[in-house]
């Protein structure tokens, strides 16, 4: 089974559409939440998922797309996005949004899905081995997949400890059967300093798990922010991938 992998899209069709069309034939797209927020086609990357046939779990920013409270607690520029982002949703997107799960076990699989955190779905950021160590008992499963820091990473079980393993383009890392937390990285928005479209791919046939980048056309979505009235800082920040 081929599975691909999400997270943090943030309302970026253009790197969506440009991972879509770099995967190819999968046999599931999995997404790690925050589908909305900061960029300017939310209605348009809830509907690519829907027909992409993806599951996934609920982030910060879809939870206050979807009318939640935490919409108080988010800085100016994600609060006057997530403001924005409400006025151009439809029902069915909110929804959508509102009604995705805080954490998933797909079926068959042997992967906990979060957005934060197993302990925190919504909040916590799994930064450090001593994050990852202290949600050890937060999931049942040999691999957790998690966003939110919209930074690849990996944190590996080693002699009961768990280690942060380096991250590169391209890296392959065999699912040995020791414990893991994976970060794919940010479709939407990296913040590891490469401003090109993270995703992870998952060959269960091989037990392997791969991160990958693409490129997208990061000057279109730039002046589509800045059309529509966004914060400006939303924009600058894609070029350099922070």
């Amino acid at each position: 089974m081929l599975i691909a992998v999400l997270s943090d899209i943030h309302s970026n069709l253009r790197a969506l559409d440009a991972v879509l069309g770099s995967i190819g034939t999968v046999d599931a797209v999995w997404h790690l939440g925050d589908v909305v927020g900061y960029g300017p086609e939310p209605q348009s990357v809830v509907n690519r998922l829907r027909e992409a046939g993806a599951i996934g779990v609920r982030g910060n920013h879809d939870e206050a797309g979807g009318g939640g409270t935490c919409i108080e607690f988010f800085n100016e520029d994600g609060y006057k996005a997530m403001v924005w982002t409400r006025t151009r949703i439809d029902e069915s997107a909110r929804l959508y949004l509102a009604g995705l799960p805080e954490q998933r076990m797909p079926e068959g699989s042997d992967f906990t899905l979060a957005h934060g955190s197993p302990s925190d779905p919504i909040w916590e950021y799994v930064d450090s081995p001593e994050v990852a160590q202290a949600n050890l008992s937060a999931f049942d499963t040999t691999y957790c997949l998690v966003g939110h820091t919209h930074v690849p990473r990996l944190f590996r079980q080693l002699r009961g400890r768990m280690r942060a393993i380096a991250v590169d383009r391209g890296g392959r890392l065999a699912l040995d059967g020791r414990r893991m937390i994976l970060n794919p990285g940010s479709v939407g928005q990296p913040r590891d300093g490469d401003p090109m479209a993270a995703y992870m791919l998952i060959d269960t046939a091989t037990a392997e798990a791969t991160w990958q980048r693409v490129e997208y056309d990061i000057a279109a979505t730039q002046a589509a922010i800045v059309a529509a009235g966004l914060p400006p800082h939303l924009a600058r920040r894609l070029s350099s991938g922070r």
